[in-house]
């Protein structure tokens, strides 16, 4: 581009005065290449004045430049006419054919023969002269001096050509004309300021309307997607979304008010993350307590309990949520307080937090998909129904579902998706029925049930992607360019 400048600089310098169309014929370069580069010395100071012109052109339209290279559509069609003549159902067959025939009627060039019956068109003349193409090949030499208002009308009409402004720029020595573009300065700097520099300096001009670099933000994460996903799916089959915004909690609804023995390895520093400050929690429902510590020690409604010595000290012991069950409790406590039980679907996707190892799909920090449906006579199958509309939904239909064990649910079961990419089956979820031992200290009604489940976020967004490792999504080793580059939506239901 500073070669073109400098050739520009050296034509006006030894031509004066040029208007850009013919600075573009005698350097043999595009017009528009020619204006960028008169833009760029421009922003070098002022070396040469611009003066806007704008200029009507006629222009051949692509039907124009086939007809002005081929032949007009009439002259065509008298040029297919053999000399004995042709049927006009065959002449009609070659391209354009119907404003040719029509023009060529209209020329008199052509005659239609009706007397045998079948109508058979012949020329009417020996030999004619294709003005069309003649006034179109002069329009695209720039030779107007034959082509009359008229003729610009009908040539418009059959969208033969068309008319353009052209922009260009009289060009002529500036107050500041040099041979060579000057160097200017885009930054001011401190050693300037400093030496005094800056005031010798010539600085380059900042073009406060041009556009921005655009920001590297506003993409959206795949996990941020399926969740946003599993959300929908949960508010079209009737759930409300509890509120999660305690990560950390006591060990009392995190782990006792789901009759999880204090002595369960879950319990142990191996498996939670607990906190030094602030260590304990304080604030329980005193009732609520006593029949929490009951159940454990002693029993009741209809179960033996654990059979240990219970300690507030444990229960109130603070910690990372290992689970948003936490949260489910802490919700059902608050249902079971009202004067009259409304069956209730409930869910949350929130942070949960284990001491895991890390490998291939386990992180220290994930996020739960929790649910909860409290209603009469409820079964098991009606959960491996939910489940099955909730994944179809997602568009995940290889499910497996196998017998577990949980403290706090029983019957309780495992739920497993194949996942392509690893080529094998993995758990994406834990669910089952909340035991009496933990519904019924909260108040709940006897005949009530409670289905509850939480699910994987990271999994099924590792299959849904195709991911084979789960830090690829979440962690330090995540690749930006990754959420950058993800597609906006899929297509894969």
């Amino acid at each position: 581009m500073s070669d073109l400048c400098e050739e520009i600089l050296k034509h006006i310098s030894e031509n004066g005065a040029v208007d850009t169309p013919a600075l573009a014929k005698a350097l043999g370069q595009d017009h528009q290449k020619i204006v960028g580069a008169v833009l760029s010395i421009q922003a070098n100071g002022d070396l040469v004045n611009a003066e806007p012109r704008s200029e009507k052109l006629l222009e051949l339209s692509d039907e124009g430049k086939s007809v002005a290279e081929n032949g007009s559509h009439e002259a065509k069609i008298f040029e297919a006419i053999p000399a004995d003549g042709i049927p006009q159902p065959d002449l009609m067959k070659i391209p354009n054919a119907k404003v040719g025939f029509s023009k060529a009627m209209a020329l008199g060039w052509i005659v239609v023969d009706k007397s045998g019956g079948k109508p058979i068109v012949k020329r009417k003349i020996e030999a004619i002269t294709d003005l069309v193409q003649q006034h179109l090949k002069s329009i695209q030499a720039g030779n107007l001096s034959e082509i009359t208002d008229n003729l610009k009308q009908e040539y418009k009409k059959r969208k033969l050509i068309q008319e353009v402004v052209m922009k260009s720029f009289l060009l002529s020595k500036g107050a500041n004309f040099a041979l060579t573009l000057p160097k200017l300065e885009t930054d001011l700097t401190a050693d300037m300021l400093a030496s005094g520099a800056w005031k010798s300096l010539t600085f380059k001009e900042y073009n406060l309307g041009a556009m921005g670099v655009p920001l590297e933000s506003g993409y959206l994460h795949p996990l941020l997607k399926v969740r946003s996903e599993f959300r929908q799916i949960f508010l079209e089959m009737g759930f409300s979304e509890m509120p999660t915004n305690n990560y950390v909690e006591s060990s009392f609804w995190n782990f006792d008010t789901l009759f999880q023995p204090q002595q369960h390895p879950a319990r142990d520093a191996h498996d939670t993350f607990f906190l030094s400050d602030p260590v304990n929690s304080n604030k329980f429902p005193e009732d609520y307590l006593e029949r929490v510590k009951k159940v454990h020690s002693e029993g009741g409604y209809g179960s033996l309990g654990y059979r240990y010595d219970w300690k507030l000290e444990e229960a109130q012991k603070n910690l990372l949520r290992t689970h948003t069950t936490a949260v489910s409790a802490r919700m059902l406590y608050k249902v079971a307080q009202q004067p009259e039980f409304k069956p209730t679907k409930l869910f949350s996707i929130d942070r949960v937090f284990r001491n895991e190892t890390l490998d291939a799909t386990h992180l220290a920090e994930f996020h739960q998909v929790e649910g909860v449906i409290a209603d009469y006579d409820l079964t098991l199958g009606d959960l491996i129904g939910v489940f099955t509309e909730f994944f179809n939904k997602l568009g995940i239909t290889q499910l497996e579902f196998k017998p577990a064990y949980n403290p706090y649910t029983e019957p309780s079961m495992e739920i497993f998706c194949f996942h392509k990419g690893l080529n094998r089956w993995i758990e994406i979820g834990n669910s089952g029925m909340f035991r009496p031992e933990m519904l019924l200290p909260m108040g709940l009604p006897k005949d009530v049930k409670v289905l509850a489940w939480g699910l994987s976020l990271e999994r099924p967004t590792m299959i849904k992607y195709g991911y084979n490792n789960i830090r690829d999504l979440v962690g330090p080793k995540v690749d930006l360019r990754m959420v950058q580059n993800t597609p906006i939506c899929r297509l894969d239901k």
